[in-house]
């Protein structure tokens, strides 16, 4: 039977790390990628049986390229630290390896865990990842945000769902919106992207009736009505960012 190793890059992962690599106890290696975490994280993982490699922060891509290249074995489950692996998904993935897939790439389906519930409207679901990958055909890509899996090959999809803790509140989900539309608006300006006044006003708008009225998030309340305002926030921010970035904004210098 081919072997499986799961590899999860990490920086100050403490809160985290110990219930990621226990849900991927089942795995024939772990290798986690450490970036210099203060907080115990590498203690804490070698503590439960990882293998860890220390390295300086080089990006999301080269960092889960690293993993997978320094990984035992060629099947990769790449787990970031706040996801967990359902059994059902593990017993899926062990039961899939054993038999030669017959691709060299497989989506799992992501479900997140937010505002009390597990979210299965809006954009955060079905949030397909493509996770497990034979390294020999498959490798990372991307720039600054939205790294991926490219498989040389059709990409298949898997059943069982990877449990994602994201956000501990609002305020976290707002930090990492501010975060993540900077490096969103930096790419789209390295890509030729421009923004106006049209896109601040059509977009956004847009964005919530996506969540709320064709991606059901009407279903799920006012965490449903929060997270469909939420995510056009962060869609008129990316665009905004980037407004001010091609006006060359973002680097001014502030009076004394």
């Amino acid at each position: 039977m081919p072997k499986i190793s799961v590899t999860i890059i990490t920086l100050n992962e403490a809160e985290h790390i110990g219930a990621a690599i226990e849900s991927a106890a089942w795995a024939d290696e772990i290798m986690v990628v450490d970036c210099g975490s203060t907080d115990g994280t590498v203690d804490l993982a070698r503590a439960r049986g990882a293998a860890v490699l220390c390295r300086e922060w080089s990006g999301y891509v080269d960092q889960k390229n690293y993993a997978a290249e320094r990984a035992a074995n060629d099947w990769i489950f790449s787990l970031d630290a706040d996801e967990r692996i359902t059994p059902g998904l593990a017993s899926e993935v062990r039961a899939l390896v054993a038999t030669d897939p017959p691709m060299r790439g497989y989506r799992v389906p992501r479900v997140t865990y937010h505002l009390g519930r597990w979210v299965r409207t809006t954009d955060f679901y079905p949030d397909f990842q493509t996770r497990l990958y034979d390294r020999r055909t498959a490798h990372w890509r991307g720039t600054h945000v939205h790294e991926s899996v490219v498989v040389d090959g059709p990409v298949g999809r898997l059943r069982h769902e990877l449990e994602h803790y994201s956000f501990r509140d609002l305020r976290d989900q707002l930090d990492r919106i501010n975060h993540y539309t900077t490096l969103a608006a930096r790419q789209m300006h390295e890509a030729g992207r421009r923004a106006g006044a049209l896109d601040l006003v059509v977009y956004p708008p847009a964005a919530f009736l996506r969540n709320y009225v064709l991606r059901r998030g009407i279903l799920d309340g006012t965490a449903g009505l929060t997270i469909s305002l939420m995510n056009a926030y962060s869609v008129f921010l990316k665009f905004a960012k980037l407004w001010e970035l091609q006006r060359g904004r973002s680097n001014r210098v502030q009076a004394p």
